[in-house]
């Protein structure tokens, strides 16, 4: 429907006002114009239409009942056949006005959609009552061709094809009608024009419709009244049109003159298609013919039969002249035809004249380029067109595979054996069944070293790297002539069927080739017989009958042969013969790569025996070393003690009644030294607990059952996490209560780097699930470390006099969103490089199947206001224990709707707390509008396509998104180049860094300041 397309489906349109729409011309005046677009087509002469006028009406109907309709209540009860309600359109499922035409059934109603004319069955529901300012009349208005109407009798075929025409003709069309009268049921009568075309003569024309009859004034007299129920015109103030008259114009204006007091006519006046109409008794009545009285009846109709006669002559005369001209014309072209074929002819006999004469020079040239080729054609290698390629590569397959070496298979079977002792003394718990699983494993470990020294030695002998080359070099050629071959099973069946095609092929072609061997072989053999008859030399007298046999059939016989073989040998494959080649050009690329899978096989096991053989032969019968790991231990207690020692000390000057300044200082230098010494011990004691692990995992699981006083599995479980050396005393830690309230957060220094204590209460049953989750945190960052988008985790201790675990990480002070928005907030360009980071985070999590749970604005940071990274999480609380918590971005609920309804938290989730951010730090300040659900609407800012995109992915379609593909998301994607530096911002950065290390070293010094005071006081 017109209009529909064109319709803006956004805008304030609610409260647009249709004062201006609700007016209806009462009086339509003759001949007034006005300019429409036709919307719908009932048949052949009747469509309806809408006023170019009103476009802007149409649209703001549309916005109206986008808003209103949707929300409106569906018609329940009797419908009233006057009212206009809204009806949803099946097509393109928007909303229109609508009057209902006729009750199908109880459910189902047929409705005219009165803005645009055409009808439809809908349901009840898809009828909605709509207010008053919507209750007026059509934008659209029936209109009927002038003086057309419908043949009786008219087929349907034919009804449609009229239907169609007129569609073509002022669907969606501006045209011009020309109004003549209006029905009472407002359909207007009217002329319609489409530029120069008159749409109805183009109608009648085509045969769709006829021109109405006009009743005479004896019928008009004699005329019944109509029926008051029937469709009555009205303000008709005009003939009908003339084009629907033209046929009989002579009847109602035909020119008259004298001659002689005879009526006479002109020829040029007559009737356009011959039929002459005689003149009406009341024109040969009076005194237009100026005869005598004398002039009788008879005579008036002798001269009017007279008349007909001669005009019927003249057509006749005119018919034949026509038939004559039409005759001569074609004996003029096919005299022209006749003289172009004689050229023809003419050009044809003498090319045959000068062809014959050097007909058989020509004919032998041609033979022997023919045999030329083919000679070519048969020293060139055919292998591909019969697969010989193929078959030797089969060949060479077959007798020259390699075979698995038989120590292979023993020292697989041994090395399964060494591998379950090892992890039976992985999982083993009790010391005395450890030693015999030890011993038990060494034995193992003995047939183990002599099966590698068995099969290494085996290996050595084989020509691997030269089978190797071999097969490589064979698959890049086979590959260089049949390109990428496809995927296929492993069938000896293909492989018959390869060389059945391939003998059939070979018989065929030695057949032609002995064919063709034969033929020329007699044609040498007439050249040679022939050489007698024509040398004047040879006196033995010869008839040519004699030695002379039938050169043309010769040459026929050698010409068949040559250009049979060159079509064989020149024709492309067939569909059939190509899938034949190319399935079992797949199975010998399966059998190379089958055979360099097993070579690759047989070389990795090989250098893993090598690998094996160095490191086990050098500890065998040897326990691993622990004398670094507990020199480091001892020295740690030793630098510990004396931490502690200087403490105290430093505690009892303050405290003293007359502190000695220089000396507190001292001390003070002395206990950072010392703390620094423990700090790197126990970086030392780390390295050694990673190469014990590294001995574990490779070679000696005994080792934590062995030694359990070293800690070692303890080490383990926590990824490396967890240190036994580090207590809460040897920091010189600051509380930071202004960053949580939840728990003790402490601010220390530790080799020149600031880091945070993040502490947890934990109970017996806790302590295991923070140390399990920590871990599993720390693995996944060990993995990709700065690349992983993920703040790091450097070591976690459990408190020995109180039940709490500390947590240390690095301190990035005002680094988080929260604080860098409320001061200086990011532009976009580096709210998108931070928000990156943050999907590479949430990627590298989710990869390992850790769910955050708790993103929000204060754990994830922005470093340099470039790199994003995704703060840890409380390691106390599961993921339905993180992800319950109400997190908020201004007004903005973090929390998925999914979460609300009390679903478990997944990435998805994680993806809704991250889009929230993202469309916080684009918009800033800008306020939220949220629907029932709490999701905020994206379409009220003015954001770029990218970002909408995305977070409209994210927020209203999560489920399909992962943070992979967030991560590759349009918007991410750098321009190639640098962008161009901004010195302005860098140095407005520049300024507010300096103010906030300023603000920190005031804060440290009134701490400092605080603290002196407290123990003074104290």
């Amino acid at each position: 429907m017109w209009g529909w397309e064109h319709a803006p489906r956004a805008g304030a349109a609610a409260a647009a006002s249709f004062s201006g729409i609700v007016q209806m011309d009462e009086d339509i005046h003759y001949n007034k114009v006005e300019d429409v677009v036709g919307s719908h087509v009932e048949d052949a002469v009747t469509f309806w239409a809408q006023s170019i006028s009103r476009n802007e009406d149409i649209m703001k109907i549309g916005c109206s009942l986008s808003e209103v309709c949707p929300h409106a209540n569906s018609v329940f009860g009797n419908l009233d056949l006057k009212k206009i309600y809204g009806g949803l359109f099946s097509e393109d499922k928007c909303w229109y006005r609508c009057k209902i035409l006729k009750l199908i059934s109880d459910e189902k109603c047929l409705v005219r959609y009165i803005d645009y004319g055409n009808t439809e069955i809908l349901n009840r529901s898809d009828i909605v009552e709509i207010p008053l300012d919507l209750q007026f009349s059509s934008v659209a208005k029936k209109y009927r061709l002038w003086g057309l109407q419908i043949p009786s009798g008219q087929e349907v075929n034919q009804f449609d094809q009229g239907r169609t025409f007129l569609g073509s003709l002022i669907f969606e069309k501006e045209i011009k009608m020309r109004i003549k009268a209006t029905y009472q049921d407002g359909t207007v009568i009217a002329q319609a024009e489409y530029g120069t075309v008159d749409i109805g003569e183009e109608v009648a024309k085509k045969g769709f419709a006829e021109k109405c009859k006009l009743p005479s004034s004896t019928d008009i007299s004699e005329e019944q009244k109509p029926d008051p129920g029937q469709l009555v015109l009205r303000n008709l103030k005009g003939p009908i049109p003339l084009w629907g008259h033209r046929s009989n114009q002579s009847t109602f204006g035909r020119p008259k003159g004298r001659l002689n007091g005879r009526q006479t006519l002109d020829s040029k006046d007559e009737n356009d298609v011959g039929n002459h109409v005689p003149f009406p008794k009341e024109c040969l009545a009076i005194g237009d013919f100026n005869l005598g009285s004398n002039v009788s009846l008879a005579k008036i109709k002798q001269d009017q039969k007279l008349i007909e006669e001669n005009e019927k002559l003249k057509t006749e005369k005119e018919v034949l002249l026509e038939s004559y001209k039409a005759l001569e014309l074609k004996v003029e072209q096919t005299a022209q035809e006749l003289q172009q074929e004689k050229a023809t002819i003419m050009d044809l006999t003498k090319h045959l004249k000068s062809t014959l004469k050097i007909h058989v020079g020509t004919r032998m040239k041609n033979l022997a380029a023919k045999i030329e080729r083919l000679k070519e054609i048969r020293r060139v290698n055919i292998s591909v067109r019969l697969g010989n390629d193929l078959s030797d590569a089969i060949q060479m397959l077959d007798e020259e595979c390699f075979s698995t070496p038989v120590s292979l298979d023993e020292l697989e079977i041994v090395w399964a054996e060494y591998n379950l002792a090892q992890e039976k003394i992985k999982t083993c718990q009790n010391v005395n069944e450890g030693d015999i699983l030890i011993a038990r494993r060494n034995e193992v470990q003995q047939k183990l070293c002599m099966a590698v020294e068995v099969f290494i030695l085996a290996v050595d002998e084989l020509p691997l790297n030269k089978r190797l080359k071999t097969l490589q070099d064979l698959s890049a050629s086979l590959e260089a002539v049949y390109g990428q071959a496809n995927e296929g099973t492993n069938s000896e069946e293909i492989l018959k069927k390869f060389y059945d095609w391939k003998r059939e092929k070979r018989e065929e072609l030695t057949s032609v080739r002995s064919e063709t061997e034969v033929s020329l072989q007699r044609l040498v053999a007439w050249f040679q017989s022939s050489l007698k008859a024509f040398d004047l030399s040879v006196e033995e007298s010869l008839t040519s009958e004699d030695t002379i046999d039938n050169i043309d059939e010769i040459l026929e016989k050698a010409e068949s042969s040559v250009c049979k073989e060159l079509e064989i040998s020149l024709i492309e494959q067939g569909d059939a013969d190509k899938e034949i080649i190319l399935s079992t050009y797949s199975q010998v690329l399966q059998k190379i790569h089958s055979e360099e899978r097993l070579i690759a096989a047989v070389q990795s096991k090989y250098k893993h025996s090598i690998e094996f053989k160095k490191q086990v032969m050098e500890s065998l019968n040897k326990s691993p070393n622990l004398d670094h790991l507990l020199s480091v231990k001892k020295t740690l207690k030793n630098l510990k003690a004396r931490l502690r020692w200087k403490l105290v000390e430093k505690n009892n000057l303050e405290e003293s009644d007359d502190p000695d300044g220089s000396e507190i200082e001292k001390i003070k230098q002395e206990i950072t030294q010392l703390r620094n010494s423990v700090f790197q011990e126990i970086y030392r004691e780390r390295e050694e607990y990673e190469k014990l692990n590294n001995l574990v995992q490779k070679w000696f699981p005994e080792l934590p059952l062995l030694h359990p006083e070293i800690g070692l599995l303890k080490y383990m479980n926590s990824g490396g996490l967890l240190t036994m050396s580090l207590e809460r005393d040897l920091l010189d830690a600051e509380p930071m209560k202004e960053l949580s309230t939840k728990r003790p957060l402490l601010r220390s220094e530790v080799n020149g780097q600031v880091i945070l204590l993040k502490g947890y209460s934990v109970d017996v049953d806790t302590e295991a699930r923070v140390v399990q989750r920590a871990a599993a945190y720390h693995r996944v960052w060990r993995e990709a470390k700065e690349e992983s988008g993920l703040l790091p985790l450097m070591f976690l201790f459990l408190c020995k006099s109180d039940p709490m675990a500390y947590l240390m990480v690095p301190y990035y002070p005002r680094a988080h969103l929260s604080a860098i928005q409320a001061s200086m907030p990011l532009t976009s360009e580096e709210a998108l490089k931070v928000m990156k980071g943050v999907a590479q985070g949430l990627h590298t999590l989710h990869k390992a199947d850790i769910i955050h749970g708790s993103l929000h604005q204060n754990n994830v940071f922005a470093l340099n206001r470039e790199q994003g990274i995704v703060g840890d999480f409380d390691f106390t609380k599961s993921v339905s224990q993180r992800a319950s918590v109400n997190m908020k971005v201004g007004d903005l609920s973090l929390v998925s709707p999914e979460v609300k309804m009390g679903k478990p938290a997944s990435p998805s989730s994680d993806l809704y707390a991250y889009g929230c951010i993202l469309l916080w730090l684009s918009v800033q300040n800008q306020e939220f509008e949220t629907n029932e659900e709490g999701i905020p609407k994206v379409d009220q800012f003015l954001l770029g396509d990218n970002v909408k995109s995305l977070l409209c992915s994210l927020i209203y379609r999560r489920s399909s998104m992962t943070a992979e593909q967030v991560l590759n998301a349009e918007c991410f994607l750098l321009p190639k180049g640098k962008s161009t530096p901004n010195p302005e911002k860098d140095t407005e950065y520049a300024q507010y860094k300096e103010e906030e290390e300023l603000k920190l070293e005031n804060l440290d010094k009134h701490k400092e300041k605080t603290r002196s005071g407290e123990a003074n006081f104290d």
